[in-house]
């Protein structure tokens, strides 16, 4: 007698998201009186004036079907802040509203992609990438950034050939580096060298940049605008994380197959988190540019701190809300995670976000100063503690 099929092994698919994947099951939160600078989640509440939409939405009876591609005042909102932000045309045809920016990227990903396409990862960056690729069976390539954060443009050229995509998340999560016009123009002629390669640009933390700088969206890259997508989120500048709505901007046809993808998965959006959503985006821009300063007061802060470490070297961060400091040990991203938790501090283990992320943590600078500054005590700690390597 035959054996009998086992029902209970899981299928491809999560084979391969499991082997690909570098995530971690837990963040370490069971940790007794740890401090977090770990999660990359603001500390502020939503606005008012979103949550005061939302339950103006209820109280209306908004509750029923939305439409499927997005409430069309949403869509409309969305391009329009686009077009204001970017300084070019956006329509709503454009911009499928999507259930966070999460699921907005793997429609992306399963949307243009056909499993064995090379996908060109630069890295360190989000871990979450990898998994979606993995999922649509494709191959991920990781192409590390310069020392310095920017991109390897000789690099990503030399890698392009043939790959069906690539990824880039602008400004970077975990490093927190914003990518240069020259950067962004530079990935818009490897682009126009390869007419078969799309450009997926997450761009969930355009709003929060230091220094005065000026953020280059991909949108700007007109001459091959037919190939570039463009991932967002209300999560990261409007404190919305929990309510799980996001975007992507593209070309009419490509926003076509990707709107395919997220309805058959997910189905429309919550009407009234979509009034909020309109909500959110009609807030000045003034109150922006001071959700920046408070988080390069923090960037300083963590700096402060840092720059003092002997074993530890770290690229100052221009945006985001992350650092990712090396430490100069004898242990490996893993293990210095577990010994900061057992200092009482959390973080990610800098493995997680590419191969050149080994011997790094990531910090985030999300949370209020006073926690910021405690955690920092503990990792200085803790760093002191270690065995330097010898040089």
């Amino acid at each position: 007698m035959s054996a009998r099929p086992s029902h209970t092994a899981p299928p491809p698919l999560v084979e391969r998201v499991r082997e690909a994947s570098r995530r971690p099951k837990t963040l370490g939160g069971a940790v007794p009186d740890a401090i977090s600078l770990a999660m990359g989640e603001p500390d502020s509440d939503t606005p008012k004036p979103v949550v005061e939409a939302a339950v103006r939405a209820l109280r209306a009876g908004r509750t029923r079907y939305s439409p499927i591609t997005g409430a069309p005042d949403l869509r409309q909102e969305i391009a329009s802040h686009l077009a204001r932000h970017g300084g070019m045309e956006v329509e709503s045809a454009n911009v499928v509203a999507t259930h966070g920016g999460s699921a907005g990227l793997a429609a992306a990903v399963l949307a243009l992609l056909n499993p064995g396409d090379r996908v060109l990862l630069p890295e360190p960056t989000y871990s979450l990438y990898a998994d979606h690729v993995a999922m649509a069976g494709a191959k991920a390539e990781w192409v590390s950034t310069l020392p310095d954060g920017s991109l390897d443009l000789r690099k990503l050229a030399a890698a392009a050939p043939e790959a069906r995509m690539l990824i880039l998340c602008n400004p970077v999560n975990p490093t927190g580096m914003v990518f240069s016009k020259a950067d962004v123009e530079g990935i818009g002629a490897i682009l126009r060298d390869h007419p078969d390669l799309y450009l997926l640009s997450d761009e969930a933390y355009s709003d929060i940049v230091f220094d005065g700088i000026a953020f280059t969206s991909a949108l700007t890259l007109t001459s091959v605008q037919d190939r570039v997508v463009i991932a967002g989120t209300f999560s990261k500048s409007y404190s919305m994380t929990g309510w799980r709505i996001g975007f992507v901007c593209a070309a009419a046809d490509v926003t076509e197959r990707i709107n395919l993808v997220h309805r058959t998965i997910n189905g429309p959006l919550s009407t009234f988190v979509q009034d909020a959503a309109v909500e959110a985006l009609r807030i000045p821009d003034d109150d922006l540019r001071a959700l920046s300063a408070r988080f390069q007061r923090r960037r300083d802060l963590v700096m402060r701190h840092l720059d003092g470490l002997d074993a530890v070297s770290v690229v100052r961060p221009l945006g985001a809300f992350y650092a990712f400091p090396r430490v100069d040990s004898a242990f490996s991203s893993l293990e210095l995670v577990r010994r900061l938790a057992d200092g009482g501090v959390l973080v990610r283990a800098g493995s997680e976000f590419g191969p050149s992320g080994e011997g790094h943590v990531r910090l985030s600078f999300a949370t209020d100063e006073a926690s910021i500054e405690e955690g920092l005590l503990r990792f200085t700690r803790v760093i002191k503690g270690l065995q330097v390597r010898p040089s």
